[in-house]
């Protein structure tokens, strides 16, 4: 990626050299590098900037009544819970926050909430604090009986897990695209199923209006939009240094393919698992939790800088709430694990202030 980047640098060094088409073709050679990870149609795939532009463009073509639920995790991720809450002040609806019980999985969780008030269901694949699963077929089969339309936020597992709309049939699908993709920010994708297509953007650029690619006829106004999901595309999609980024990115996940990487991470995230409960800690274990990463349940006093006490030893992972969240890759080694647990010990030693919420 960082080759691909380098040699686009140049490229947009020498302006004149880009011309009319170049404004499209890369775009669309994203969009269906996008479309095979996801096993979807390159019609449904749609360029966006950030997880808050997806759900902001979901929650404009989603509709709900006093008295339906929008059905979302506990301590989800923020963008998410803040687009749904502008959503329910707007529609009189009622954000319906699930909570998992002790020893209850998250997909057991959500199945409990399921009734018919549920309007919209906006969840992730595996949650971003610790990685713990959701099975989305069922959970997204049930959304289907109810009548309720689905919102997926799948940043946390597109990329390491096999993912296929075809089956799920989600109204909406949203990821960034660096984390499992590996590519830059400020490059996103979003599938919107077939029945949103004539929906509404929520900008009005001039990429995404129909012929736009004859740039001598721009000033030609039309209300008619570019067919498919790329009337939602974010205007500043043609990006010259970021999109051969981010193909490159999306390239080399595809030759490596997404079921040969799930394949290696589970046998890091096994080691991990298994370190962790040798001293004692509480992973999420295999069964509960995606198979790329996981968390370690932390104790209740702990370090205040423990992060930083890690980093100092070349050990990088966040704390999510009340868990050291660990999302190795490829490139993590057993002595990158050995190193970790070594950090880790030293950190929780020396002890530390009780942990605020």
């Amino acid at each position: 990626m960082r080759a691909a980047g380098e040699a686009a640098l140049d490229r947009r060094g020498a302006p004149w050299t880009i011309g009319a088409p170049d404004w499209f073709a890369d775009v669309e050679r994203l969009r269906g590098l996008f479309a095979r990870l996801i096993r979807a149609d390159a019609e449904g795939v749609a360029l966006i900037p950030a997880t808050s532009y997806g759900m902001a463009v979901a929650a404009a073509n989603l509709e709900a009544a006093s008295g339906d639920r929008v059905v979302v995790l506990d301590e989800e991720y923020p963008s998410g819970i803040y687009t749904w809450r502008a959503f329910a002040r707007r529609t009189g609806a009622e954000i319906h926050t699930v909570r998992a019980g002790d020893g209850q999985t998250w997909t057991d969780a959500i199945l409990a909430a399921l009734d018919e008030r549920a309007r919209i269901v906006s969840v992730p694949n595996v949650h971003w604090t610790n990685g713990a699963l959701v099975e989305l077929d069922v959970v997204c089969e049930r959304a289907h009986e109810l009548g309720a339309s689905l919102v997926l936020d799948a940043s946390q597992s597109v990329g390491a897990m096999p993912l296929d709309v075809g089956a799920l049939r989600p109204d909406f699908l949203i990821t960034v695209g660096y984390k499992w993709l590996f590519g830059p920010l400020s490059v996103g994708y979003m599938y919107v199923g077939e029945r949103h297509r004539g929906g509404e953007p929520i900008e009005h650029n001039w990429i995404n209006r129909a012929e736009s690619e004859d740039f001598a006829r721009l000033v030609d106004y039309t209300d008619e939009l570019q067919p498919g999901a790329r009337r939602f595309d974010v205007g500043a999609r043609t990006n010259f240094v970021l999109v051969p980024m981010a193909i490159a990115a999306l390239e080399q996940v595809l030759a490596w393919s997404v079921d040969r990487i799930e394949a290696s991470l589970v046998e890091i995230t096994a080691s991990i698992e298994s370190g962790a409960r040798d001293r004692g800690l509480s992973p999420l274990p295999a069964d509960q939790r995606g198979s790329h990463m996981l968390g370690i349940e932390l104790p209740e006093v702990r370090p205040a800088d423990l992060t930083a006490q890690l980093a100092a030893r070349d050990v990088y992972a966040g704390v999510r709430s009340s868990w050291l969240r660990v999302a190795p890759h490829l490139h993590t080694t057993g002595g990158d694990v050995d190193r970790l647990f070594a950090a880790l010990d030293a950190a929780l030693a020396r002890g530390g202030a009780p942990r605020t919420t």
